[in-house]
């Protein structure tokens, strides 16, 4: 039987302290290669940036149907001598596009046109590589965090849907009364690369703490700002569309004075094609007014949620919505530029280089409310 020791005994220093030295569930489970696995996204983030430039130019260009087929391994390999070049030119010569707007396009011409569209499917190619290296590595090597496996693989997945996509699109120009792809195919096409390029970058930034820090973090969730963050985040992207299907007409190329449209605050002609729902995607009044009201209504929402923040507690975070609403007031700011300028190809994809450095600070201004940086009482 255990004799009573008194309270005022000291403890032996000789027993095992294990059980206070315990750590959380939490930190028990595998942390991964949180850094590497950072930088590998961080390189994918860098090349589907490029794929959106790049295929901004092909558009820009009237370079997307000048390729008519899909071949996803043999399409690899561009024509390699003359008579390669004249079977894809003869390929392109049977399209609506050539008969009705390029008609006069020597071999040359045609020459120009296909590298941008080759040099988009390439790199879509070159990202799927990179992806599948990365992935497969490490999960081979079991160094993925715990959690993070459905995560990653959902990136390929939705890489492979935009390969899909990106083939549906071009089919709706190769055939039929249309001589460009259908805009809002190709809305669809640019919606779903800005939600795989945001999911990148919301990963890596979650990837920059532990998953004990994000749920730390989460404690201090600015429920308000997050919400605010989060509409912020569906207009860019409805703008991000929108955009799209001004591009897909060249819209852009049609209304050159501002603040007026054709010397009128509401153009007549927005409603003049039928049927009346075919004027929202093939109008290029109705597009361009629509994308430009879109636009002063996010710059408003844009200020309202920066005076929101200043009452935030936490200084990355008033930081973070700052530098959305400067962002947002300077693209707003290149696109009245660019349509006064008729939209030439420097200034278009400046625009359009501008609407993802937006969207990814829209995104940071959004997990910094979610995750809000620790700070010292002094801050």
């Amino acid at each position: 039987m255990s004799q009573k020791r008194s309270i005022f005994e000291e403890v032996s220093t000789d027993q095992p302290v294990a059980q206070a030295a315990r750590t959380g569930m939490i930190d028990a489970k595998s942390k991964g290669a949180r850094g590497p696995i950072r930088i590998w996204l961080g390189i994918l983030f860098v090349l589907v940036a490029a794929m959106i430039l790049v295929g901004g130019l092909t558009r820009l260009t009237d370079s997307g149907l000048s390729i008519t087929e899909w071949n996803l391994v043999t399409g690899a390999i561009p024509p390699l001598d003359e008579a390669a070049w004249l079977a894809e030119f003869t390929k392109y010569q049977e399209i609506p596009e050539f008969q009705l707007q390029n008609h006069a396009m020597d071999l040359e011409g045609f020459k120009s046109i296909y590298w941008w569209e080759w040099g988009h499917r390439f790199l879509g190619r070159f990202v799927g590589l990179v992806w599948a290296i990365g992935f497969f590595w490490f999960l081979l090597r079991r160094q993925i965090p715990t959690g993070w496996t459905q995560r990653l693989l959902i990136l390929g997945g939705l890489g492979g849907l935009q390969g899909a996509i990106g083939w549906w699109m071009v089919s709706s120009g190769l055939s039929g009364r249309m001589v460009d792809v259908a805009s809002y195919r190709l809305a669809i096409h640019l919606g779903l690369a800005f939600i795989i390029l945001g999911l990148i970058a919301w990963h890596m930034m979650a990837l920059t703490r532990s998953e004990a820090g994000l749920i730390k973090a989460r404690r201090g969730k600015d429920k308000k700002l997050f919400s605010m963050g989060t509409g912020l985040m569906h207009f860019a992207f409805l703008q991000i569309l929108l955009g799209a299907l001004v591009a897909g007409i060249d819209a852009g190329r049609g209304y050159i004075d501002w603040p007026y449209m054709g010397g009128q605050i509401i153009p007549d002609d927005m409603f003049m094609l039928v049927p009346l729902w075919s004027n929202f995607f093939e109008n290029a009044a109705l597009t361009q007014f629509v994308h430009r009201l879109a636009g002063y209504l996010l710059l408003i929402f844009a200020f309202i949620a920066w005076r929101k923040s200043r009452g935030a507690g936490n200084g990355f975070t008033k930081g973070a919505f700052t530098v959305v609403l400067v962002m947002m007031a300077m693209q707003a700011v290149l696109g009245i530029v660019t349509v006064m300028n008729a939209a030439p190809l420097s200034l278009a994809i400046m625009h359009q280089l501008g609407a993802i450095v937006l969207w990814v600070l829209i995104l940071r201004a959004r997990f910094a409310a979610l995750y809000p940086k620790e700070q010292s009482v002094r801050d």
